[in-house]
C-alpha cells in the first residue's frame, strides 16, 4: 500500500519524531509506515488521517 505520509508531514514541517509524538507511536513505526514496510491498524490509520485533518484515502492509496 502506497502512502502520502512523507509529503503530508513535510508540508507541515514536522519531523518523524514529532509526528510519532502526535500519534502516540514510536518514531520507528512512522519510519516503517512511510517506507511501506508496515500497514497501520485501522484505528491508527484513522488517527493519522485525523492528525492531518483529511480522509484515510488522502493518506493511503491501496494501489501498488
Amino acid at each position: 500500500m502506497r502512502n502520502h505520509l512523507p509529503r503530508l508531514r513535510a508540508e507541515r514541517g514536522w519531523t518523524q519524531g514529532q509526528l510519532a509524538e502526535r500519534l502516540d507511536v514510536s518514531r520507528q513505526t512512522v519510519i516503517s509506515i512511510e517506507k511501506g514496510k508496515y500497514d497501520p491498524s485501522l484505528p491508527l490509520a484513522f488517527r493519522i488521517a485525523s492528525t492531518f485533518d483529511c480522509r484515510i484515502e488522502d493518506v493511503f492509496d491501496p494501489e501498488p
